[in-house]
């Protein structure tokens, strides 16, 4: 399993990838479930032009951990990565993969989205969005 909150971008197709030929290998999984969650340009009908992630370092890492674990053990599967970036972020900009590997896509699915629904609920994340009025913190995530 791979676990890691990043303040740096990154590309979540190499993320991904990368994960899955070191780790996993060839013939092992019937199936993988990706989730990349982006940043977009507006929030409650307003236009948004950045955002500022902040996190408690440790914290949020076993947090994600046990969500992750939890999951893993529920859908049976062979393996999950989820990289989240925090800091600084702009439109367009992703800020988290999920992926679940599992010998078949009902349970690769399940998985990806039950790790990224725990994850916009449980984990210790909180936004600043910069808006033309001034920056706000966010109150409440978006319903999925």
């Amino acid at each position: 399993m791979m676990i890691e909150v990043r303040d740096t971008g990154f590309d979540p197709w190499s993320e991904v990838a990368a994960y899955q030929q070191a780790v996993l290998g060839v013939g092992q999984f019937g199936a993988t479930a990706v989730f990349i969650g982006t940043m977009r340009d507006f929030n409650d009908d307003d236009r948004v032009a950045a955002m500022y992630l902040e996190h408690y370092p440790g914290m949020t890492e076993r947090a994600l951990e046990r969500i992750a674990d939890e999951h893993v053990h529920a859908h049976d599967l062979l393996d999950v990565c989820v990289v989240h970036r925090v800091g600084d972020i702009t439109p367009g900009e992703p800020i988290v993969v999920v992926a679940a590997w599992a010998a078949h896509r009902r349970e690769a699915f399940a998985a990806c989205r039950g790790i990224m629904e725990d994850l916009k609920s449980k984990a210790p994340f909180w936004k600043r969005e910069e808006r033309a009025s001034g920056s706000r913190w966010v109150e409440h995530n978006t319903p999925g």
